[in-house]
C-alpha cells in the first residue's frame, strides 16, 4: 500500500483518488474548492469523435480510449456513490448553419471516416428530424452516435462522496499527484500548463434531445441538453490569463449562433452565466507523468478533462503498481516540450 496525496480536486484528481482507493492505496484529495475549477463549469460531453481534430492522431487516440471506458466508469461510480450522474450515450448531431459550414462539416465528415470512425451524413431535412426545434434554415449535418454527455458537477459530487478531501495542505506522502489545471504551473516550475478562459451559460426549458455541436458563419457552439431540463450552451475560448469575468460579449458569442440553430433557446429561462480555466498545453494535450521521484503530474487537458478523466485515472494507478504509465498514455509526458525543473 501507498500513500497518495492528490492536490487538485477536481474530476481528474477524484477520479485518481477513487481509482487508487479501489486499488488498496491511502489516498487524500487537498483543495480548497473541490469540485469546482474547470470542473464545476465544464458541459460534460464525452465527444471523442467530435472532439476530433486534424493533425492529433495521438491525442484522437487517446480520446476514443477514454470514450470506451466511460460506460464501465460510469456504472462502477453510480454504484458505488449510489449518485446519478446524468450519464447519456445518444450520440452528438453536428449542424451547419450555412452553405459554407456546410461544407466544413464535410471535410470533418470525411476526416472522421479516413479515422474509421462511425458518422452518418444528414440531409437538412434529416438533421431536422433528429432534433425538430432546430431552424429551418440549417443546411444540413451529420450524426455521430458514438458521443455522450455526463453532468461533471454530479460526476464530482460522486466522487467526492468516495474519498476524503480536505482543504489543507497535504501531510508527507509517498506519492504526490499534481492535478490542479491551471494552477499546477505554480506547483511544478517550468510546467508548461497556462489558463485558457471559457465563458458558458445553463438554460432551462424541454424539447431538445440530444447535444448540438453547431456551426454557424464560421462560429462553433455547443447546445447539450439534459434529462432535467438543465440546457449548457459554449463555450468561448479566450486568452485572458486568470480573468474569469463574464461579459456581455462572451454571452453574445454564445448565444447568437445558439439561437440561430435553435430559434426557441430565446425563450428558455437564463440560469447561469459562469467563466472558467481550461488547463491548456502548447498543444493541447495533456500532460501525463513522473516529473522528479514523488511527484508525478496529471493535468492540461484543456477542453477534455471529463472525457480523459478514467483513462488519466487509471494510467496514475498502473505507475504507481507497476512504475510505467500505459503506451497509450506515454507520448504526454510533460517533459516533451522543455524540462520541467527537478
Amino acid at each position: 500500500m501507498t500513500t497518495v496525496a492528490v492536490i487538485g480536486g477536481g474530476v481528474i484528481g477524484l477520479a485518481i483518488a477513487w481509482r487508487c482507493l479501489e486499488r488498496g492505496h491511502e489516498v487524500s484529495v487537498h483543495d480548497p474548492d473541490p469540485g469546482g475549477g474547470a470542473t464545476g463549469v465544464a458541459a460534460g460531453m464525452l465527444a471523442a469523435t467530435g472532439e476530433a481534430r486534424f493533425g492529433e492522431e495521438p491525442l484522437h487516440r487517446l480520446l476514443l480510449a477514454a470514450a470506451r471506458r466511460w460506460p464501465e466508469f460510469a456504472a462502477a461510480l453510480a454504484s458505488a456513490s449510489k449518485k446519478d450522474l446524468s450519464y447519456r450515450s445518444d450520440g452528438t448531431v453536428l449542424v451547419a448553419g450555412t452553405d459554407d459550414d456546410l461544407r466544413a462539416v464535410t471535410r470533418l465528415v470525411d476526416f472522421h471516416r479516413r479515422c474509421g470512425l462511425p458518422v452518418q451524413p444528414l440531409t437538412a431535412a434529416e438533421v431536422r428530424e433528429r432534433e425538430p426545434l432546430l431552424s429551418p434554415r440549417v443546411r444540413g449535418g451529420a450524426f455521430l452516435p458514438d458521443d455522450g454527455q455526463v453532468d461533471p458537477r454530479r460526476v464530482a459530487r460522486a466522487l467526492m462522496s468516495l474519498v476524503p478531501v480536505s482543504d489543507t495542505p497535504p501531510e508527507d506522502a509517498e506519492l504526490t499527484v499534481i492535478a490542479a489545471g491551471h494552477a499546477s504551473a505554480g506547483l511544478v516550475p517550468g510546467l508548461p500548463v497556462r489558463p485558457v478562459k471559457g465563458q458558458i451559460l445553463r438554460l432551462r426549458g424541454m424539447g431538445l434531445t440530444r447535444v448540438i455541436r453547431g456551426h454557424v458563419a464560421n462560429r462553433s457552439v455547443y447546445i447539450v441538453p439534459r434529462a432535467d431540463g438543465e440546457v449548457v450552451v459554449g463555450a468561448t475560448e479566450e486568452e485572458r490569463g486568470t480573468d474569469t469575468t463574464v461579459t456581455a460579449g462572451g454571452v453574445l458569442d454564445l448565444l447568437r449562433p445558439a439561437v440561430a440553430l435553435v430559434p426557441g433557446l430565446a425563450e428558455y429561462e437564463l440560469v447561469e452565466a459562469t467563466a472558467g480555466l481550461r488547463p491548456g498545453t502548447p498543444d493541447n494535450a495533456p500532460l501525463i507523468g513522473v516529473v522528479r521521484p514523488g511527484v508525478v503530474v496529471a493535468t492540461g487537458h484543456y477542453r477534455d478533462g471529463v472525457l480523459l478523466a478514467p483513462v488519466t485515472a487509471d494510467a496514475i494507478v498502473e505507475l504507481l503498481d507497476t512504475g510505467e504509465l500505459p503506451e497509450l498514455v506515454k507520448p504526454f509526458h510533460p517533459n516533451r516540450f522543455t524540462d520541467v525543473h527537478r
